[in-house]
């Protein structure tokens, strides 16, 4: 069964998609196909959404695959290091359809359990660096949330190792200059296009 999630996506949408999503999987004999290709913002309370729901997936043997990813939605998915788990030869594997022998389930079942291990280990850090960004700066969640990424994404670092970075500058560890450029361009060029709330001038050193 096909679900279309289009838009922009926060935290008061969770029990909406979550219900829907449900209410799919319920309907559907194998699984749901994902269409994400008209997300236009997601934050961290969509993946733990469709980290629940694949979940539930995969406890009644379905699937949860995403088959069209925006950039809004690729950049939530490879930044968190989970988007072979929502891929459809992964939930081919699952199913135990497709040529993949033993050897190879169990291998993508590892990977799964580091992937999950590693999304569940680093949220603190991300909540704990959204939290700083937003006391610094005057931004909401969302507008913590966007700075992280596209910093993340700019820098080609990978987002919990950004996160860490800056939750190191509380105890006065320095960012790495290029993340500190990278975030001080980001929060300045929202403020231009957007009128953010005054805060302070510079990244967390």
């Amino acid at each position: 069964m096909a679900v279309t999630v289009s838009g922009e996506y926060r935290l008061d949408h969770s029990q909406y998609l979550r219900r829907c999503a449900r209410d799919a999987l319920a309907r559907s004999t194998e699984g749901i196909d994902l269409d994400l290709g008209g997300l236009t913002f997601a934050d961290s309370s969509a993946l733990n959404v469709l980290l629940a729901v694949r979940g539930l997936a995969l406890a009644d043997e379905k699937t949860v695959a995403v088959t069209a990813v925006s950039p809004a939605a690729e950049r939530l998915l490879n930044f968190t290091d989970t988007y072979t788990l929502f891929s459809a030869a992964h939930g081919t594997a699952d199913r135990g359809g497709g040529t993949e022998g033993p050897d190879t389930e169990e291998a993508l079942l590892r990977t799964e359990l580091v992937q999950l291990r590693r999304a569940l280990r680093t949220r603190p850090d991300i909540d704990l660096a959204r939290g700083i960004l937003m006391a610094s700066f005057g931004l909401d969640a969302d507008e913590a949330w966007e700075v992280l990424v596209t910093a993340s994404q700019h820098t080609n670092t990978k987002l919990h190792r950004l996160a860490r970075d800056v939750v190191a500058t509380v105890r006065g560890a320095a960012l790495p200059e290029p993340v500190r450029r990278e975030i001080t361009a980001t929060i300045a060029r929202a403020r231009r296009e957007g009128g953010r709330p005054p805060g302070g001038t510079d990244a967390p050193r």
